[in-house]
């Protein structure tokens, strides 16, 4: 092994930034340890995604790799979307003289409105975590530093409201698109119809809590 490799450094790249040790919160709550633990190693693994491969795969090849997969697929369920309200003007070119929504939720009524939200959103949150170029005081950003820019970007009480009302209507968004999926695969029937609705919003309701805990856990100090 060269010694290029042993102290950290790869040929015609710096070295990155060293990876912040975990930190204990409120030792007296095993449960609080085991978040501060999970979130104080997560450095090594935004290390990880940008190194995994090598030295079969240069730099942050594979991460790009996922990256435009997703970009790829996000745009694909756009496109579709599109489509499919393109379809549904076409279909009743007038709109009702009164309309009364019988069978429905709130979630499948404002699907448009938070897939938009959503979409504006995503490019926040690539140009905030990602880039570096919002939400941030001058200077406190760090590349690869993750737990120090997750701390120090949810630190700004506005920028974590926004990220929660984002997430609630991923939440909304959710909800409707499992059932709906749920839906066109043929699975809902009058028995199955009660218990897949309670399914999809357990699994929307879950993705909810899983993602404002850490703008929450910032905000409360439980994170620091």
């Amino acid at each position: 092994m060269s010694t290029q490799a042993l102290d950290g450094k790869v040929e015609g790249r710096p070295r990155p930034a060293p990876v912040r040790e975990a930190r204990r919160v409120w030792s007296s709550n095993p449960a609080v340890v085991l978040w501060g633990t999970m979130v104080g190693t997560i450095d090594s693994y935004a290390l990880f995604l940008r190194t995994m491969g090598e030295p079969l795969f240069p730099y942050g090849l594979l991460l790009w790799v996922v990256r435009i997969v997703l970009l790829v697929s996000v745009t694909l369920h756009v496109t579709a979307a599109v489509q499919l309200t393109w379809m549904s003007e076409a279909a009743r070119p007038h709109g009702y003289d009164t309309k009364h929504s019988i069978a429905t939720t709130y979630a499948a009524r404002t699907m448009r409105w938070s897939g938009v939200i959503l979409a504006l959103f995503v490019v926040y949150h690539l140009l905030h975590l990602t880039a570096g170029t919002v939400g941030f005081q001058p200077g406190t950003y760090v590349p690869l530093s993750v737990y120090h820019n997750v701390v120090a970007g949810f630190s700004v009480w506005y920028v974590s409201l926004f990220y929660v009302l984002a997430m609630a209507c991923l939440c909304l968004h959710l909800d409707h698109g499992i059932w709906s999926m749920l839906q066109t695969l043929g699975w809902s029937d009058a028995k199955a119809t009660r218990a897949l609705r309670a399914l999809a919003r357990g699994v929307a309701l879950v993705v909810f809590a899983g993602f404002i805990s850490v703008p929450v856990a910032v905000l409360a100090a439980w994170v620091r």
